[in-house]
């Protein structure tokens, strides 16, 4: 036989064999909540479909005003100021309050009350604002300043005055835990981003650890996700390199391979990205559930879906992660 067509048949059969080795993982609730990680010294990415999935993550206008809130949490508010804002219209920030004294990464009991007797504040304010406007009685320059904020991008007063009190947040600020954590992706940028570019996906999904955990290796949740990338054990039996044989959450590299894994499972299953990367936070399931419910227009299910645990965080999580796609790309304007 020709020895170029000796080699393309052992070619072909190579590939064969191992397309037929490979397993799909088939869990759907899968995300941050169900997310796992490969075994600790894997350094070897697991073989993917040749085809790559598009790279552009659309950033619609209406996100924009989300977006521009977390530009400000990641790079402007340091973590002794404090932003109380509207928690559905994220333009609308009543008063950015700076902490007195030394302030830590964790807040003191008095620091912590400090923020709670202003958030009580301008909850009072809100509360006293609507009635006001209710039965028409006189405003004050304060009462005036509020609803110019609410009335922002056109919405319409009685639209968003209603329930404002009970929509109003505390953020505070992260630019220090930031700058630490692009400090810490240099470690890893180039190894993450072929991880991505193996796997066929757009390498800037390796900025997402600054939402999950500002890169910090070793970082634990209150919901029990362990890692640069949060997995759960649950979802790192599906993911990861290794299955439950040995818990790899902690090695960055491993968690990598099983999140890049986790991430082109749930762009196959919903169809876009600003989806796939919010189920990381919410589901695959949960996700899908949105999906039928309202359609796949994401600024429509951001903006309507009421399912019961698609809360602020789940809301924000892909507006998170365009604020720090474009601040880790280009760190010196945000920074300076």
């Amino acid at each position: 036989m020709n020895r170029p067509i000796l080699r393309t048949a052992l070619l072909l059969a190579i590939i064969v064999l191992l397309d037929s080795c490979s397993s799909t993982p088939t869990i759907e609730n899968s995300g941050q909540q169900s997310t796992q990680r490969p075994s600790v010294g894997q350094t070897t990415s697991p073989r993917y479909p040749s085809h790559s999935l598009s790279g552009v993550f659309h950033k619609p206008a209406a996100l924009e005003p989300a977006v521009e809130f977390w530009r400000k949490t990641y790079a402007k508010w340091r973590r002794s100021e404090v932003a109380f804002h509207d928690d559905r219209y994220l333009d609308v920030v009543y008063e950015v309050m700076v902490l007195p004294g030394n302030v830590g990464d964790s807040l003191t009991s008095a620091q912590k009350q400090m923020v709670s007797q202003r958030r009580e504040y301008w909850k009072a304010q809100l509360t006293f604002l609507e009635s006001k406007v209710r039965f028409n009685q006189k405003l004050s320059a304060n009462d005036r300043q509020m609803i110019a904020k609410l009335q922002n991008n056109g919405r319409s007063l009685n639209s968003v005055l209603v329930g404002a009190a009970d929509r109003l947040r505390s953020q505070r600020g992260t630019r220090e835990r930031f700058v630490k954590g692009l400090e810490i992706s240099r470690n890893y940028d180039r190894q993450f981003r072929k991880i991505f570019h193996d796997a066929g996906l757009p390498e800037d999904l390796a900025y997402l650890p600054h939402v999950e955990s500002s890169f910090q290796p070793g970082a634990k949740s209150s919901a029990g996700a362990v890692g640069m990338w949060q997995f759960t054990k649950g979802a790192a039996k599906t993911f990861m390199p290794g299955g439950d044989s040995i818990d790899q959450r902690l090695d960055p590299v491993a968690s990598t391979i099983g999140a890049a894994r986790y991430l082109r499972y749930a762009y196959n299953k919903l169809g876009d990205w600003p989806t796939a990367i919010t189920s990381y936070n919410h589901g695959i399931g949960g996700m899908k559930r949105a999906q039928n419910q309202v359609g796949r227009d994401f600024v429509r299910i951001v903006d309507t879906y009421n399912g019961s645990s698609f809360g602020f965080a789940s809301r924000n999580y892909y507006a998170q992660f365009l604020a720090a796609r474009e601040i880790a790309s280009n760190p010196v304007p945000y920074l300076q």
